[in-house]
């Protein structure tokens, strides 16, 4: 067998583990979980820990995520705007990219206790769904970032030119011709932070709430309920079949829901890109 046999097969490998890896543990949660959802399950608040539903969790998990990616999103496109088109290629440019993937890998642990003191005790937002989202803004902004400047930077720069000799500014030229190009590029990076996001657990444990309130917030400054976390608290705490059953089916919720948003985005996106090439 000849050395690129062996590095196809190798590659091939590789990739069946882990497609084998991720199916198994899709399958397994929903086999353990979808015997708990029902209508109740879905629709009704839940009491006693482990009784009721989960609806305030599956609403509060939805705010979080909208309150994070509009705090997010429009910083991150922003500052990869300025990083790839306007930012000199000097030391303070290479530092600022420095920081800011120093930031990706910062655990989520210390960016929820930054949040529970700086968002939620001096700035006085309380432990509400606003500190929340803001602080899981904070823990996806660099995968935002990086994402979107790549996105950006992957645009030709014909493009560019030719946008500028027909008479275009060169705002008019990022806005109508490079953010247009990359738009697919951005998505992909929003979605993968939305997918870091719509999962965290420790952020959103010290920012929004406990995970087990029954109520949904009337304001962005009230506590809210979140799946992760509600998960979590089913897991380490309730020592009964009936808990680990319930934990099971939100995190069968939880899995659907992320597949839901992430099939609607990919499907805007390739909506775009069949527009965009006249199909």
């Amino acid at each position: 067998m000849s050395i690129e046999k062996i590095v196809k097969t190798g590659l091939l490998a590789s990739a069946l583990v882990s497609v084998v890896v991720l199916i198994a543990v899709v399958v397994y949660v929903f086999a353990n979980g979808i015997p708990a959802i029902t209508p109740e399950f879905l629709l009704t608040p839940p009491y006693r820990f482990e009784y009721g539903g989960i609806f305030p969790q599956i609403i509060g998990s939805l705010c979080l995520v909208a309150i994070c990616l509009l705090f997010a999103v429009p910083l991150g496109v922003s500052s990869a705007i300025y990083l790839a088109e306007y930012a000199p290629d000097n030391l303070l440019t290479k530092s600022v990219r420095f920081f800011v993937e120093c930031l990706a890998g910062i655990p989520s642990i210390v960016i929820g206790l930054f949040g529970l003191i700086f968002l939620v005790h001096h700035l006085k937002l309380g432990v509400s769904m606003l500190s929340g989202g803001i602080a899981l803004g904070f823990m996806i902004l660099p995968w935002t970032v990086r994402a979107s400047e790549e996105a950006i930077k992957s645009v030709p720069r014909s493009y560019r030119e030719a946008s500028l000799a027909l008479g275009a500014s060169k705002w008019q030229t990022i806005r109508y011709v490079v953010l247009k190009s990359a738009y697919p590029g951005i998505i992909t990076g929003v979605l993968l932070g939305m997918g870091k996001a719509i999962g965290e657990t420790a952020v959103v444990l010290l920012t929004a709430g406990s995970g087990l309130e029954s109520f949904l917030p009337r304001s962005a400054f009230d506590p809210t309920a979140s799946l992760p976390v509600y998960i979590y608290m089913l897991a380490t705490q309730g020592h009964t079949a009936e808990a680990f059953s319930r934990a099971f089916g939100a995190s069968s919720v939880l899995i659907t829901m992320f597949l839901m948003i992430s099939l609607f985005a990919l499907y805007l996106r390739n909506k775009y890109i069949r527009k965009m090439a006249g199909g």
